[in-house]
């Protein structure tokens, strides 16, 4: 599905990447992770063809993305971060605009509308931010394009409409589909993603199935005074800690610890994860 080789690019003299590396395949629901300023809304742009590399490639189906092809275009939806829509209802926009997308189903935005609680009739630009959010995601799975890339999708949301946001996106995931999600409210997409990916440091320094990651870690509650773990931290009734599964016992993956420790420079632990991960 995505084939990136060796990309670098950047902003003036600030370089983002460096010789980055990765491939996405269909049927999955990614999550990308970074901080704040690491390049996650960049690399999607890159991906997208909204920006052109230095060096390297990027490819969806075997296109180059920076090509921008009519063929190219309409199987690959981006939401961005922020959103603006025309002064027009939901209904029509959907008119104006899907005929773009051959699969897309205006039914299914009908409905899609109404799991969100947005009203068709109203006028865009008089809905609120986050409920403009919500029809634009709305309209994004109504596409049906092979590739749906979200920037920061659950911002603007009130906690009932991203728990919606999970259970849509969940059930627009087919098999010839490939979604990412870019976010820094690591929380947001618990019991939604299926692999991690960590933008750090210009490099993607995790790229992982939450189950290949629980197959080498555990995340348990330990003691205060306890040792030995990968990585830690302090909460009220004791150590959140990430620790080798020597046991090969399974446990849930947590996102947030997982990510705080990565970007802590945590590096036995990206090593154990990483040699897994090419074994």
């Amino acid at each position: 599905m995505i084939e990136i080789d060796q990309l670098t690019f950047g902003y003036g003299k600030q370089k983002l990447f460096d010789n980055l590396t990765l491939s996405l395949k269909p049927g999955h629901i990614y999550g990308l992770l970074g901080m704040n300023g690491a390049g996650k809304s960049t690399l999607l742009k890159n991906i997208a063809g909204l920006v052109f590399p230095w060096s390297g490639t990027c490819t969806v189906n075997g296109v180059n993305a920076d090509k921008r092809l009519p063929s190219f275009l309409q199987e690959l939806f981006f939401v961005p971060e922020d959103v603006y829509l025309p002064s027009v209802n939901a209904k029509q926009f959907a008119q104006s605009t899907g005929h773009f997308y051959p699969k897309f189903d205006h039914g299914q935005f009908i409905t899609l509308l109404a799991d969100f609680d947005v009203p068709a009739n109203w006028q865009l630009t008089k809905l609120s931010y986050g409920q403009q959010k919500k029809a634009m995601i709305a309209f994004a799975l109504s596409t049906n394009t092979s590739l749906l890339i979200m920037d920061e999708p659950t911002n603007g949301l009130d906690i009932p409409s991203k728990t919606q946001f999970r259970k849509t996106i969940a059930s627009g995931l087919t098999d010839e589909r490939c979604i990412i999600i870019s976010t820094h409210q690591v929380r947001d997409l618990d019991n939604l993603i299926d692999t991690v990916l960590v933008l750090h440091n210009q490099h993607i320094v995790l790229a992982q199935t939450l189950d290949e990651i629980a197959e080498q870690v555990s995340f348990e509650l330990l003691p205060s005074n306890s040792s030995g773990y990968l990585y830690a931290e302090q909460g009220l009734n004791g150590l959140n800690a990430i620790t080798k599964n020597n046991e090969r016992s399974y446990t849930k993956v947590d996102i947030e610890l997982l990510f705080n420790a990565i970007i802590s420079n945590t590096k036995i632990l990206t090593q154990t994860l990483n040699k897994a991960g090419h074994e």
